[in-house]
C-alpha cells in the first residue's frame, strides 16, 4: 500500500467524513483488520478562511505548500487536499511539495463522464463556483460543461458552507433549499448535479431524492485516493 498525504481541516467536519471513507474503502477491497496508510496534516481553517475571502490565494497556498512538504517528510508518496476550493492552488501546492496532487476534479469527472455526462451543475463554495479553475479543468480535460446557479443561488450556497455545514449544523430546512438549487439546475440544461463542496454530501448524499443524479465529489476522490494506494 501506498502512503498518501492528507491536506485537511477545511473544514474537519468534511475531512473526518473524508477519513472514513478511505478507510473503509481499504476495509473493503482488503478485508480483516486493514486500513489506509495515512499522513494527514489539519490546518486552523480560520486563518485559510480569511486568505480566501481576502483574495490573498498565494499566502494559501504557501501555507498548504509547508504543509505538504511536511507531509512528504513524513512518507507521503502523493497528496490529498481535503477540499474542493484549495484546488484553486493545486498546482503551486504540488510545486511546493514536490509530490502529485490527486485532483478531485479528475476524480469526479471521470465519473460524469463514465455515467454518459455532458452538462453538469455545480453547487460549490462561491470560489469554486465563480473561479475558472473547476469548470476549466472539467471543459479542457474531460469535454464536461458546468454551469451554476444564479447570482441568488450561489450566495444561498455559500452561505448554507460557511455558516452551517462548516460548524456541524445540518438543518432539514437546509436540504431542502439545496434540494431547490439543484431543480434550478435542472431548468438550466444540467443532465446532473456535482456536490462541489466536502461538506454538501454530508446534508444531501449521492443517492438522496433530487430532481436530477447527484455526484459526490467527496466520495468520488475517496474511492480515487483508495484506487491510487492499492494500484
Amino acid at each position: 500500500m501506498k502512503t498518501l498525504g492528507v491536506l485537511g481541516g477545511m473544514s474537519w467536519e468534511s475531512t473526518q467524513h473524508l477519513y472514513s471513507l478511505i478507510n473503509r474503502g481499504v476495509a473493503a477491497r482488503l478485508g480483516g483488520l486493514h486500513s489506509a496508510q495515512l499522513v494527514l496534516h489539519s490546518v486552523d481553517f480560520a486563518p485559510i478562511a480569511a486568505m480566501q475571502s481576502a483574495g490573498d490565494w498565494a499566502k494559501a497556498a504557501a501555507v498548504l505548500g509547508a504543509a505538504g512538504a511536511g507531509l512528504k517528510r513524513a512518507g507521503a508518496e502523493a497528496l490529498l487536499i481535503a477540499t474542493n476550493t484549495m484546488h484553486l492552488v493545486a498546482t503551486e501546492v504540488e510545486r511546493a511539495a514536490g509530490l502529485p496532487v490527486l485532483h478531485i476534479v479528475d476524480a469526479t469527472a471521470e465519473a460524469l463522464r463514465a455515467a454518459g455526462m455532458r452538462r453538469a451543475g455545480l453547487l460549490a463554495t462561491r470560489f469554486t463556483m465563480e473561479q475558472g479553475f473547476y469548470r476549466d479543468r472539467m471543459r479542457g480535460r474531460f469535454g464536461i460543461e458546468v454551469v451554476t446557479p444564479d447570482e441568488a443561488g450561489r450566495a444561498e450556497v455559500h452561505r448554507l458552507i460557511y455558516e452551517e455545514l462548516c460548524r456541524g449544523r445540518f438543518e432539514p430546512a437546509s436540504r431542502e433549499r439545496l434540494r431547490g438549487q439543484v431543480a434550478a439546475l435542472a431548468e438550466r440544461g444540467a443532465q446532473a448535479v456535482i456536490l462541489g463542496c466536502t461538506e454538501l454530501g454530508l446534508l444531501l448524499p449521492a443517492g438522496s431524492e433530487a430532481a436530477l443524479p447527484l455526484f459526490d465529489s467527496t466520495d468520488l476522490q475517496a474511492r480515487a485516493a483508495v484506487d491510487w494506494m492499492l494500484g
